[in-house]
């Protein structure tokens, strides 16, 4: 209940007014989000590709309904791409894109809006030896998103998809994308959703979860797994194993400042890890998701937000 009521309030303009008063530097928000501006950005991936760990830089911003917006979120992207080539380590980072920051979100022509926009976005990541992955939004997004992965990856097959392991038709959608070359990031979801298109218990979000995961293990593509649950990742190491993969044959995924001793024991394996890592001044949606999966942390922002009151 109280994880419903938290992605509930991630809609909520009222407390993201309040909560955009918050300097991105403070509290929780910190732990979660590497800085506002571009240089943060490429800081935050300068520290942690130096620690070994690889890169996802996702420039907050989501349901964009104002094209001169769409736009910049695209120039964000380009300036980013052509920033982390300078710094030498482009190629340990990519860029995680929402497609409703980028266009979808329009309406009319939003879809070829959106897959115009990425596929600068794509451009630009293959010109400085990286690549894009599309992350995945709510369940009304997912046909639309999946169609625009489709047309990208006719010119840019490296393109990466995300699936959320709490929506019914998940398991599926693994059997499709799990081809040669494909690269599918596996998540648990994050959205709220209903019960008709989303499990919402989590040990059947959890059982849909090793079911995608073994569908996407043993298929020819490339999983990535993006859970923190230490049964999850340890599950996966052993269906890795057993369907022969070694540590470059899949990798997992983690969120900027959740288990970072985690991500560098896991490194220090042998396995690729990479850490998603929000920025940008857009974070407030992003952040309640966060917390939303750990409630733990719901005091400690709340304390930020009178603080700053």
């Amino acid at each position: 209940m109280l994880r419903r009521s938290l992605l509930a309030l991630a809609r909520s303009e009222r407390l993201k007014e309040l909560a955009a008063t918050m300097p991105v530097s403070s509290g929780i928000v910190a732990r979660f989000v590497a800085g506002e501006s571009t240089t943060d950005a490429v800081d935050a991936a300068r520290d942690l590709t130096a620690k070994g760990l690889l890169v996802s830089l996702d420039h907050l911003g989501e349901d964009t309904t104002e094209p001169e917006q769409a736009e910049a979120t695209v120039q964000a992207y380009l300036e980013v791409l052509t920033a982390l080539a300078a710094a030498g380590i482009s190629d340990r980072t990519e860029v995680s894109v929402k497609l409703s920051a980028v266009g979808q979100a329009l309406g009319g022509d939003g879809d070829r809006t959106a897959f115009e926009h990425a596929r600068r976005i794509c451009q630009a990541a293959a010109n400085v030896g990286t690549t894009v992955t599309l992350d995945m939004e709510d369940h009304t997004t997912t046909d639309s998103t999946l169609g625009i992965l489709g047309d990208l990856r006719q010119d840019f097959p490296s393109t990466g998809a995300v699936l959320q392991a709490y929506l019914r038709r998940t398991e599926a959608d693994c059997r499709h994308l799990a081809t040669e070359g494909s690269r599918v990031r596996l998540c648990k979801g994050a959205y709220k959703e209903p019960s008709s298109v989303a499990f919402t218990d989590r040990h059947d979000v959890d059982r849909s979860y090793v079911r995608c995961l073994k569908v996407l293990m043993q298929g020819a593509g490339y999983p990535m797994v993006a859970s923190h649950d230490p049964r999850l990742v340890e599950i996966a190491g052993h269906l890795a194993a057993e369907n022969g993969r070694g540590p470059g044959d899949f990798e997992y995924q983690m969120l900027y400042g959740i288990r970072p001793d985690e991500q560098e024991r896991l490194a220090a394996l042998g396995h690729t890890v990479r850490v998603y890592t929000p920025y940008g001044e857009q974070w407030y949606g992003y952040l309640v998701r966060r917390l939303a999966e750990r409630p733990a942390n719901v005091t400690f922002f709340a304390r930020s937000l009178v603080t700053k009151g």
